[in-house]
């Protein structure tokens, strides 16, 4: 009989494309992931995996193995739950969670708060990342929730693996100094501020692809991307203080933004969508968790809406 201990470490070493990051993931030595990988294939009596340079890639036998490792962990990972579940009489377990800022915010944060009243026996480990870190981490059993974001025309990677939730939609406003001429309409014309000086996050990112792409094709020009953050609350607080002009999200403006103007752009509507990822078997404890991010995301988008459709 195959272990289940080897079987993970085959899945994190195709997850991580080397033995040598399998084994920094794991916090172990690569020979020790090596020789265990060895007494794998004597078990499965083929090889499972092949060198390709410094990477490896597994076999046609290695893709059948780490296939069925991944029903067999996520079997055995809901069974251990559903059994502290029993055990505690309620529902009961540590659910690992990653965010990107502004939803860990407006979305998380009121979720841990509200579970430790409603699901004591619930361990809430939360923490910051960036999808395309935490999307294979979930995949490997190191998170089990995933709250993403997806700007409009920039569409994630698909994972057929994984279970994708939309949980809230939210609006990218345009943000000025509260004295720019261009902040006393409703709706501000992106061309309009073709000579502004931008704050947007770093190359590289969603944000800054979307903030080029939004000036490019509705405002027909080249943005002067002068200052850079991927905080967005340090972008908010450069364009009080600089002049600069920001697109932000509904969920990074709260409530309302003092000292500056936020304005939908004249030329269309540009979205977001956030988005909840899970492995497909969900444990009672994760769909606990799942339940109150739902719940959490609809209160955030609720109290985003009317404060920044209004003259600041």
């Amino acid at each position: 009989m195959m272990d289940l201990h080897r079987l993970r470490l085959l899945r994190e070493v195709h997850g991580r494309g080397t033995v040598h990051g399998a084994a920094r993931a794991l916090g172990y030595s690569p020979s020790a992931i090596s020789q265990q990988l060895a007494v794998l294939e004597r078990e499965a009596g083929t090889p499972l995996l092949e060198r390709i340079g410094r990477n490896v890639r597994l076999t046609p036998a290695g893709e059948v193995l780490v296939r069925h490792a991944t029903t067999l962990l996520d079997g055995v990972e809901a069974a251990e739950a559903e059994l502290a579940a029993v055990a505690a009489g309620r529902v009961a377990g540590v659910v690992r969670v990653a965010s990107f800022q502004s939803a860990f915010l407006r979305v998380v944060a009121p979720t841990i708060r509200e579970l430790a009243v409603t699901h004591p026996d619930i361990r809430v480990e939360a923490a910051e990342a960036e999808v395309e870190q935490a999307a294979p981490a979930l995949r490997l059993q190191q998170l089990d929730v995933m709250v993403g974001d997806e700007y409009d025309g920039q569409p994630r990677a698909i994972h057929p693996d994984l279970d994708r939730e939309p949980l809230l939609r939210e609006h990218i406003r345009v943000v000025l100094p509260a004295d720019h001429p261009a902040a006393q309409a409703d709706r501000v014309p992106i061309s309009s501020l073709r000579d502004l000086p931008w704050a947007a996050c770093q190359p590289s990112t969603g944000h800054r692809e979307m903030h080029v792409r939004v000036c490019r094709e509705l405002g027909g020009f080249e943005p002067d991307i002068r200052y850079s953050s991927d905080d967005f609350l340090i972008l908010l607080e450069l364009v009080r203080t600089t002049g600069a002009g920001a697109l932000l999200p509904d969920l990074v403006l709260g409530q309302g933004a003092p000292g500056v103007a936020v304005r939908l752009p004249a030329e269309g509507d540009v979205g977001r969508e956030v988005f909840l990822l899970t492995r497909r078997t969900r444990t009672p404890a994760v769909a606990a968790v799942a339940n109150g991010l739902r719940t959490a995301s609809g209160e955030a988008i609720d109290e985003t809406g009317p404060a920044c459709h209004g003259r600041d």
